[in-house]
């Protein structure tokens, strides 16, 4: 069966752990979604999230409960308990819309070590970042919503909008200086992503084969195109 990214990824980070020097590490799981240039953690009733850099500048999440884990099959209990609490909504494209970028967060923690950065969470060893991204909305997709529907589909633009031209900077040389991380909320949570040391980056784009959906799936495809027009290494070198 299609048992999917999410589970496929738990999987490998469970059976990795069984290695005698991986035994020690803690498995945790924190899910939140942006919202309207906010962060709602998705597993602790939907309460704001501050997204900070400390002092080196590393991105920090200030609120985000995270749940200890031991199996794949408890991740994706968490997922589907957190997706329930995701915001979506109805436009003349989907009856069942995402109006939020979903973020999930499967982290290897070191047991009795503390992060330095003042959150009172575990020091990590190492993350998985999942990004679920809300697709970019026409204005005919929208036309017939009303005003809160329109704003949402203009604030997801915006940050997608904002995505691409950080990809377009690293990719062209731009120093961290002139990288606009913030140009919207998705991109900050995401600078870790970008530059963080030994990170690395994958975008999936998701298309759709019949013709009513022609158009959005050449949107992405072009999207996703520009993106790996150049490639960058990951911690800006």
């Amino acid at each position: 069966g299609n048992e999917g990214l999410y589970y496929l990824a738990a999987r490998d980070v469970f059976e990795t752990r069984r290695q005698e020097q991986f035994k020690h590490l803690i498995v945790t799981v924190s899910l939140f979604e942006i919202y309207g240039g906010k962060l709602f953690d998705l597993l602790n009733a939907r309460k704001i999230v501050k997204c900070l850099e400390d002092a080196k500048q590393k991105v920090c999440f200030l609120g985000l409960s995270e749940h200890a884990v031991h199996s794949a099959d408890e991740v994706m209990d968490l997922i589907e308990s957190g997706g329930s609490q995701r915001s979506t909504g109805t436009t003349s494209a989907n009856a069942d819309s995402s109006r939020s970028h979903a973020v999930l967060q499967l982290s290897l923690k070191l047991p009795g070590r503390r992060s330095r950065s003042g959150s009172g969470q575990l020091q990590e060893h190492g993350r998985l970042t999942f990004i679920d991204l809300a697709g970019s909305e026409r204005g005919a997709d929208t036309n017939k919503s009303d005003r809160q529907t329109r704003l949402e589909g203009a604030e997801i633009n915006t940050s997608l909008l904002a995505l691409k031209e950080v990809i377009r900077a690293l990719a062209t040389g731009g120093t961290m200086q002139h990288i606009p991380f913030r140009g919207s909320k998705l991109t900050q949570v995401l600078k870790e992503s970008f530059v963080g040391e030994d990170a690395r980056s994958v975008m999936i784009a998701c298309v759709a084969p019949n013709f009513s959906n022609c158009e959005h799936t050449l949107n992405t495809l072009r999207y996703a195109d520009r993106v790996k027009e150049k490639e960058f290494r990951a911690g800006g070198g």
